[in-house]
């Protein structure tokens, strides 16, 4: 009974797109573990930006650090 869980930021996936990744996963593990798609369990959490960290900072920061340099370019 394989459990997947999928995080990733609050940022606009689409119920589509979060369709995909769950018959994504379970195609996965079907076809390279033979395993039952019938009792495999794709959970996908949505995290707030202030709760994700990469590379010493919240994602929150780092989209408005990416915004601004965007901008500035421009």
């Amino acid at each position: 009974m394989p459990y997947v869980n999928i995080r990733v930021t609050n940022e606009g996936v689409t119920p589509a797109q979060k369709l995909e990744l769950i018959e994504g996963a379970t195609d996965l593990l079907s076809r390279v573990l033979n395993k039952d798609p019938a009792t495999t369990f794709v959970i996908i959490d949505e995290v707030e930006t202030d709760n994700w960290g990469v590379n010493r900072e919240n994602v929150t920061t780092l989209r408005a650090r990416q915004a601004a340099a965007k901008k500035a370019k421009a």
